[in-house]
C-alpha cells in the first residue's frame, strides 16, 4: 500500500535533513584530515632536511622510484 502524499514528503524532508547532517559532519572530517596531513608533511619535510637530504614538496615522489 502507498503512503499519503503528505507522509512521503515528511519521509523525504526527513532523509534530506539527515543526509545534510552526515554531509556537514563529513565536511569537517575532511577538513581536520587534510589538516593533518598538511602537519605531517611539513614534519616530513623537516625531518628530511635534517638529515641533510632535499626538501619534500607536495607529493613528489622521492628520487628512487
Amino acid at each position: 500500500m502507498d503512503m499519503p502524499h503528505e507522509e512521503r514528503i515528511a519521509h523525504l524532508e526527513r532523509t534530506v535533513d539527515d543526509l545534510s547532517d552526515i554531509v556537514a559532519r563529513q565536511e569537517k572530517e575532511i577538513a581536520l584530515l587534510i589538516r593533518r596531513v598538511q602537519i605531517l608533511m611539513e614534519r616530513e619535510a623537516e625531518r628530511v632536511q635534517d638529515l641533510g637530504g632535499g626538501v619534500v614538496i607536495g607529493d613528489e615522489r622521492p628520487p628512487h622510484y
